[in-house]
């Protein structure tokens, strides 16, 4: 199930807020110029490839804008899973908006904004666009399982810039 937690940073393990329904995520987050979407790929089958998945979303892909996607699939056959975990869950930002479509699984993404970090756990089929320069990092859990389209428009402009905060490791986990 998809999700906002709103936790002030003074209380990181406590949020003061938690909403599933779809239009309350997707009206707190636009609140914070953060876009939340549900898409409907056209015929997806399991193990499809990745120029299926591509073309399963085409449509949405194109309507977004984005010069460059990729597909991200992280599961626990993944020769490098555990070093991707502690790569994303330090706190940094972007130089251009950075999307995210789920096509499988399960991801937390946590967004520093003001006083309040917003964790929004996106399931398949959620778009998360994160605005350039927000502060925020991903978990993907101990147990690692996704398959994700990364939209952006430059190879530089996808490239983390760490902030050097350490509130990544206060905050709930995915797995928490």
């Amino acid at each position: 199930m998809s999700y906002v937690a709103v936790y002030p940073l003074t209380t990181p393990d406590t949020p003061n807020k938690v909403l599933t329904h779809f239009d309350d995520i997707q009206s707190t987050l636009a609140e914070k110029g953060v876009r939340f979407e549900r898409w409907q790929p056209g015929a997806l089958e399991k193990g499809a490839s990745e120029a299926q998945m591509i073309a399963a979303y085409q449509s949405q892909i194109e309507a977004l804008g984005y010069a460059r996607f990729k597909v991200i699939s992280v599961t626990g056959d993944h020769p490098h899973k555990d070093a991707l975990p502690a790569e994303r869950l330090s706190e940094h930002t972007c130089r251009e908006d950075q999307a995210h479509g789920f096509i499988a699984g399960q991801g937390l993404f946590s967004l520093r904004i003001g006083d309040y970090v917003y964790s929004v756990r996106c399931e398949k089929n959620d778009l998360l666009i994160v605005p350039a320069g927000m502060p925020h990092w991903f978990d993907m859990g101990e147990n690692p399982h996704f398959v994700a389209l990364h939209m952006f428009n430059t190879a530089e402009g996808s490239v983390p810039t760490l902030t050097g905060n350490d509130i990544a490791r206060d905050f709930a986990k995915l797995d928490d």
